[in-house]
């Protein structure tokens, strides 16, 4: 957000924070949550790198197209544990699975995307 816009909510009483911030999270919390956001959107990476379809994927992991959706989404249904190894089935190496959480927290514009 521009300074400029930041100061002209500021004066109409808005208060300007991080998503941790407004739901009281502890530092774990928040890093948790980034882990998972970073691991929902490697693993949309990694399906568009390989050219597969959502169909094509849930084959591969044995489930459904909409529970491939919910994982692409970091949906809270989905737990960390399936999206690791969702993401290794489809190939992703334990190297690409450590940058990937090592770059949790990143602004995802500014993330190299590894898989």
């Amino acid at each position: 957000m521009d300074e400029r816009k930041r100061k002209a909510l500021e004066k109409q009483g808005w208060k300007i924070g991080s998503t941790a911030e407004f739901l009281d999270l502890s530092k774990s919390e928040a890093e948790y949550v980034e882990v998972k956001a970073a691991l929902a959107h490697a693993l949309s990476s990694k399906r568009r790198k390989m050219r597969l379809s959502q169909n094509a994927v849930a084959s591969k992991l044995d489930s459904s197209q909409s529970r491939v959706a919910k994982m692409e989404a970091g949906d809270h249904t989905v737990s960390l544990d399936l999206l690791i190894r969702s993401f290794l089935k489809l190939g992703a190496s334990t190297k690409e699975l450590g940058q990937v959480i090592s770059s949790a927290g990143e602004p995802l514009r500014k993330k190299r995307v590894v898989a």
